[in-house]
């Protein structure tokens, strides 16, 4: 292959989205939904940045097999309802799995801390 590239990548910061993704091992986290357990194997996290504004994770989405194997998914919004700040009912894991996600995503310039509990 003849490739030329020139110049040097510079992000976008109008409104920015970045999604990571995340290996899990099987048999680590359980989500339950309607008494029936799912097995999560794969967290993809969506963080945003608007206008350069600090980087802020939007959601997650977890990929899950149930007990008949079948896959399935789920979406963890992380903006509360008005979207001025964190959902303050989303489980402890939650943040944790985002933290992960944030030390991958630190590989592209991306910083973020978790909201702070009251």
């Amino acid at each position: 292959m003849d490739l030329s590239i020139t110049g040097d990548p510079v992000l976008v910061h109008k409104d920015t989205q970045v999604q990571v993704g995340i290996h899990l091992e099987p048999g680590t986290l359980t989500v339950t939904r309607d008494g029936e357990d799912f097995a999560v194997y794969h967290a993809l996290v969506q963080f945003a940045s608007v206008d350069a504004a600090p980087w802020a994770a939007q959601e997650v989405k977890f990929s899950a097999a149930g007990a008949d194997g079948q896959d399935t998914g789920f979406t963890v919004e992380l903006f509360n309802d008005a979207f001025d700040g964190p959902r303050t009912d989303a489980p402890a894991t939650v943040w944790k799995i985002v933290a992960l996600a944030a030390t991958s995503a630190g590989d592209i310039g991306i910083t973020y801390a978790a909201p702070g509990r009251a």
